[in-house]
C-alpha cells in the first residue's frame, strides 16, 4: 500500500486511468463508427451488385444468358433471386441446399412487394425460409430490392440478401481486434507510465533522502543534478538551501555557545521562565540555588520547582510588566532576587530572573557596623575603667597607699589592654595588607605540638576538662614559623576551654595526607549557631552575643589566626552543631 501513498504510485495511477479512459471512449467511438460503417458498406455493395444485375438482364434478349452473367456478378455471402414478375423466381443454381428468400415473403411484406408496384429501390430486414431446418444464421437478412424490365414489358426486379449474422460476426471480429490493441496499449502505457513516473520521481527521492539527512544534522549532503530541466533547477535550490542552512546554523550555534559561555562564566544566577513560571534555562550558579532551596525546603525533588518569593515576583512582574526585586536568606547567604518580563511582541512571554548572592556585601556592611560597635565596646570600658580610677585619686578617694597602688595597678593593666588591642589591630592590619614576615624554619610537628598542647593542662585540670593531643607519630619535617602558628594553636585551644563545659573534652589531632598536614581542634562543647559560621574568623567575632568577653580578650585572635594560616599557604575552616561541639581544622602545606 506504501506505492499508493508514494509520487510515483499516483503519478502512475494517474497517466493509467487518463490513458485508460481515452482509449475506452476511442474504443467506444471506434466499434460504433465500424458498426455502423459494415452495415453502410454492405448495403451499398448490394445495391451497386443488384443494380448491375438489373441492368444485365434488362440489357439481354437472352434471358439465360443473362441469368448466367448475373449469377457470375453475386459474391458470397450475398445471395441473388431474380423475380420475372410477383410469380416467376429464379435462383442460383448454387443455392439448391441454401435458404432462400420466398416467394410468400415478398408479397406479404409491403416494403419488399412495393418493387413491382411503385417500380422503386426498397431495403428491408426480414426473417427467409422460417419453417426452414438449416443454418439458423439465416433466419435474419438483409433485402435490397431493385426494379427492372424485361423484354416483354413485365416489371421485373432483383432481390440482393445476406446475412444480418455474417455482418455481426465481422463486428464482432472487428471488436475484438480494437479491444486487443486497446489492451496491448494499456499494458504497454503501464510499462511508460510506471519507466516515466520513476524516471520523474527518482530526483524527487533523491531530495526526500537529503531532506532525511538534513532533519539528521547532516547538512553536507548534496541531491545529484541530472537534467536541466525544473527538477535540476529544483536539485540546485535544495543543494543552495542546505548550504545556507548549514551557514545559519553554525550561526546559530556559535551565538547559542557564546551565549552559554556568557551564563556559565557568570558569578551571577539566571533563569529563564516561561509564560506559565516553568525553568527554561538556568546557568550554574541559578542551578545550585535551586538546588539549595530545595534541600533547604525539602522539596519534591522537582528540578522545576522554584521558591515561592520567585513566584510572587514573577506574578507581579507580569501584571504590571516591571521589574520586581526581592531578597532571600537562605543556608546563611543572602540572595537578592530580580524579575524582569520577557516580551514576544507586545505581549509578555516569559521573565528573566537574576539571581545575586550578597552574602558578602551583607557580611561587609555587618562588618562595618560591628567594627565600629567592637572597638566602641571594646575601648569604652578600659577608658570608662581609667577615667573612673584616676578620678579616684584625684579627688584623694583613695585614703591608704595600698589603695592607691591598686588603683594605679588597674589603671596599668587597662593600658596594657588597650595596648593589645591597638597591636593586634594594627598587626591584623599588616598581615592584610601583606606585610606580614614568617621566619620558618624545619620543625618536627608533632614534638611541637604537644608541647602547646601542654601549655593548657592547668587550665583544663581547673575547669575540669580532658586536653589530649593525638599524633600520626610521623616524623616528617615541616618549614613553620613556630612562633606564628603556636599563637593560632594558643587561640584556637584556648576558645576551646573556654566554650567546653566541665567534663568535656578537647583533643588536637595531627594528620598527615598526601599533599599536606591537617591539625583539628576538636572539643566537645556548645557549638556555633549555623548563622554565625561565615563570620566566624572576622574582626570582633562574638558566637555568644549574651557572653561579656573577658577582661584579656579582643575578639581578634580567630582573624589573626586565619592570617597566618593563609601566609603559610594553608586553609582555615570550622564545622560546628549547635550543642554538640565545634571543629576548627587548618593545614600546612607538606615540603620535602
Amino acid at each position: 500500500m506504501k506505492i499508493w501513498r508514494s509520487v510515483v504510485g499516483k503519478l502512475w495511477a494517474t497517466i493509467l486511468l487518463l490513458v485508460s479512459f481515452v482509449l475506452a471512449f476511442l474504443t467506444i467511438l471506434l466499434l460504433e463508427f465500424f458498426e455502423n460503417y459494415h452495415i453502410t458498406q454492405v448495403e451499398q455493395q448490394l445495391e451497386n451488385t443488384a443494380e448491375k444485375i438489373a441492368t444485365v438482364i434488362a440489357d439481354h434478349e437472352n434471358k439465360a444468358t443473362g441469368l448466367e452473367v448475373a449469377w457470375e456478378l453475386v459474391d458470397d455471402p450475398a445471395h441473388v433471386m431474380i423475380a420475372e414478375n410477383e410469380d416467376v423466381y429464379h435462383y442460383s443454381p448454387v443455392e439448391i441446399d441454401e435458404a432462400k428468400l420466398s416467394k410468400e415473403t415478398i408479397t406479404g411484406d409491403p416494403t419488399l412487394s412495393a418493387v413491382f408496384e411503385d417500380q422503386q429501390k426498397v431495403q428491408a430486414e426480414v426473417p427467409i425460409d422460417e419453417g426452414s431446418s438449416l443454418d439458423s444464421r439465416y433466419e435474419n437478412s438483409f433485402i435490397v430490392g431493385v426494379p427492372f424490365q424485361m423484354n416483354k414489358g413485365e416489371n421485373g426486379a432483383v432481390f440482393i440478401y445476406q446475412s444480418l449474422q455474417v455482418m455481426k460476426e465481422t463486428t464482432q471480429q472487428t471488436t475484438k481486434l480494437i479491444l486487443a490493441a486497446a489492451g496491448i496499449a494499456i499494458i504497454l502505457t503501464t510499462f511508460f507510465a510506471f519507466f516515466l513516473s520513476t524516471r520523474v520521481t527518482a530526483p524527487l527521492r533523491k531530495m526526500r533522502e537529503a531532506a532525511t539527512e538534513l532533519t539528521q544534522g547532516n547538512f553536507d549532503m548534496k541531491v545529484p543534478i541530472l537534467t536541466n530541466d525544473e527538477i535540476g533547477a529544483l536539485a540546485t535550490s535544495f543543494n543552495k538551501m542546505g548550504y545556507q542552512l548549514k551557514g545559519n546554523i553554525h550561526a546559530l550555534n556559535q551565538e547559542k555557545e557564546q551565549l552559554s559561555s556568557i551564563l556559565s562564566s557568570m558569578a551571577d544566577g539566571v533563569i529563564t521562565l516561561d509564560q506559565n513560571a516553568n525553568v527554561l534555562i538556568t546557568n550554574p550558579p541559578a542551578h545550585q540555588f535551586l538546588h539549595n532551596w530545595q534541600f533547604e525546603n525539602k522539596g519534591s525533588g522537582n528540578e522545576d520547582e522554584v521558591p515561592t518569593l520567585l513566584t510572587a515576583l514573577f506574578k507581579e512582574a507580569v501584571k504590571t510588566e516591571t521589574e520586581q526585586e526581592g531578597e532571600l536568606t537562605m543556608q546563611g547567604r543572602s540572595y537578592v532576587i530580580i524579575v524582569s518580563p520577557l516580551y514576544n511582541d507586545e505581549s509578555v512571554r516569559g521573565a528573566v530572573t537574576v539571581v545575586r548572592d550578597m552574602t558578602e556585601e551583607r557580611r561587609l556592611d555587618k562588618l562595618r557596623e560591628d567594627f565600629i560597635a567592637n572597638v566602641s565596646h571594646e575601648l569604652r570600658t578600659p577608658i570608662s575603667m581609667m577615667q573612673g580610677y584616676s578620678e579616684a585619686i584625684v579627688d584623694d578617694i583613695a585614703s591608704t597607699e595600698e589603695e592607691k597602688r591598686e588603683i594605679a595597678q588597674i589603671i596599668h593593666e587597662e593600658s596594657l589592654r588597650m595596648g593589645r588591642l591597638v597591636n593586634e589591630l594594627l598587626d591584623l592590619a599588616r598581615m592584610q595588607a601583606g606585610h606580614m614576615t614568617l621566619n620558618k624554619e624545619e620543625t618536627d610537628i608533632e614534638p611541637f605540638l604537644i608541647r602547646v598542647t601542654n601549655k593548657f593542662q592547668g587550665v583544663a585540670k581547673e575547669k575540669n576538662i580532658h586536653l589530649s593531643a593525638k599524633t600520626s607519630y610521623s616524623h616528617a619535617p615541616v618549614s613553620i614559623d613556630e612562633d606564628r602558628i603556636e599563637q593560632v594553636l594558643t587561640n584556637l585551644i584556648d576558645n576551646a576551654l573556654r566554650h567546653t563545659p566541665e567534663k568535656g573534652n578537647v583533643t588536637v589531632v595531627h594528620e598527615v595526607k598526601e599533599l599536606y598536614h591537617v591539625i583539628r581542634v576538636e572539643d566537645s562543647g556548645s557549638g556555633i549557631p549555623e548563622e554565625d559560621l561565615p563570620f566566624v574568623f572576622e574582626r570582633f567575632y562574638k558566637a555568644d552575643k549574651a557572653r561579656t568577653r573577658g577582661r584579656s580578650g579582643t575578639g581578634l585572635g580567630l582573624s589573626i589566626a586565619k592570617n597566618i594560616v593563609h601566609a603559610h599557604g594553608g586553609t582555615i575552616k570550622v564545622q560546628s552543631h549547635l550543642g554538640q561541639g565545634t571543629v576548627f581544622f587548618f593545614t600546612i602545606p607538606r615540603q620535602a
